[in-house]
């Protein structure tokens, strides 16, 4: 699901043994973003992808930042800036991706490159949730409320070079809604921005190891989940996941719905479980008008404004007709939506470790407890589950983030 504005986790990297003791500080960073000042040069005019590619379409140099202003963007958390190893350089990357119906669309993203010259491994890195009025906190503005701006900027300053992909209906693609839960193309929009990255690191003559690690919490834990499942079903061949680590994410979507149609008790983010059913209702073609889920008044709010405020009761908001459908399991087209979206029960061969909060209200537990107890049945050997005992939604991340980073850095 997500975790919205500053709190969102922020951070990625493994590399050295010396960054194991340093992860501790980057638990702290959330409250390091705000208020930073770029150190940036102009950045140039973009520059396009050479005929060989075939995602990258075109890239433009955000600025080049030393290990000196890195460090100085978390100079509140002690000894944090001595993790800064090598200058990085952040580049706004354009690259052909396809929306859910299939059209092809130009999407963007940050890449964040150390300059370094031993090949370097490649990270993507999947953001939480950006409400439509927050846009320009998407990676690829690089803005100090990017989650890219500190900590992960500091960990691919470290030896990562690390692809940020905005997703679709963000950066390039604004003008797209964004598809907010679809697995399947917030995946292929992040294999899409791994693909632009390693065209424009052929391109550049900067090397890559073969490693390819993915990380991301709340929608980008979910995002992450979805990109692995996609690259060792389908491309196999062209990524070798390496490791990955997704934070909080609801990979259970059938048993998240049936838990919030439900519920008799207040749940604090309908808000963003009414986004997920819009998303759905549209991308799947079911297009049932706003009064068949939702009761009045807030059918008519939701038709006008689909983030405007709800109820916290379920029973209040959804209808009579919408729950029963759902909880009987004979509302077929939007049972086969959530179906659709499920990324908990299959069988990963690459490490893959699922963090998550036992007290998240957002995205409860079970999420992650599915996810590792049906791969676990399937016979993958490399799952674990780590939760993070009496953490809640947002509590969670910075153990999320030192925890994750810990384990990333044993590949």
């Amino acid at each position: 699901m997500t975790l919205s504005a500053v709190t969102l986790f922020n951070s990625r990297h493994r590399s050295m043994r010396p960054v194991a003791t340093g992860l501790l500080w980057l638990s702290l960073f959330f409250s390091v973003a705000a208020g930073c000042k770029s150190e940036a040069q102009p950045a140039p005019a973009a520059t396009p992808a050479t005929p060989v590619a075939t995602h990258l379409i075109s890239s433009t140099l955000i600025g080049e930042y030393s290990p000196a202003v890195l460090a100085q963007r978390v100079s509140s958390v002690p000894l944090a800036g001595a993790l800064a190893r090598f200058p990085i350089r952040v580049y706004k990357l354009t690259y052909s991706t396809q929306t859910p119906a299939g059209q092809t669309i130009t999407a963007s993203g940050a890449l964040l490159v150390p300059v370094a010259s031993q090949p370097l491994s490649l990270l993507s890195y999947q953001h939480g949730t950006i409400q439509p009025d927050e846009e320009r906190r998407a990676p690829s503005y690089y803005s100090s409320s990017s989650e890219v701006w500190s900590a992960v900027s500091l960990l691919a300053s470290t030896g990562y070079v690390v692809s940020a992909p905005d997703y679709i209906g963000y950066g390039a693609s604004k003008a797209q809604a964004h598809p907010y839960e679809h697995g399947p193309s917030l995946a292929s929009a992040s294999l899409d921005m791994m693909r632009a990255a390693r065209e424009f690191c052929k391109r550049e003559k900067l090397p890559l190891n073969q490693k390819n690690f993915l990380l991301g919490y709340s929608e980008g834990g979910y995002a992450t989940m979805s990109l692995h499942k996609l690259m060792e079903e389908k491309y196999a061949r062209e990524f070798t996941v390496t490791a990955s680590a997704p934070g909080a994410g609801a990979y259970h979507k059938t048993a998240f719905a049936n838990y919030i149609l439900s519920s008799d008790k207040p749940l604090n983010f309908l808000s963003s479980y009414v986004w997920v059913l819009d998303t759905y209702n549209k991308v799947y073609g079911i297009n049932r008008p706003f009064p068949y889920y939702f009761n009045q008044p807030w059918a008519g709010q939701l038709q006008l404004n689909p983030f405007s405020s709800v109820p916290s009761k379920p029973a209040e908001l959804f209808t009579a007709t919408f729950r029963q459908g759902i909880l009987s399991n004979t509302d077929q087209p939007m049972s086969t939506a959530f179906r659709d979206n499920d990324v908990y029960d299959w069988k990963p061969t690459a490490p893959l470790a699922l963090f998550h909060g036992t007290a998240d209200d957002y995205v409860p537990y079970f999420n992650s407890e599915d996810a590792y107890k049906a791969m676990r049945s399937r016979g993958a050997t490399q799952v674990e589950l780590h939760p993070i005992e009496g953490g809640n939604h947002f509590t969670s991340a910075a153990r999320y983030t030192l925890e994750a980073f810990a384990f990333i850095s044993r590949y």
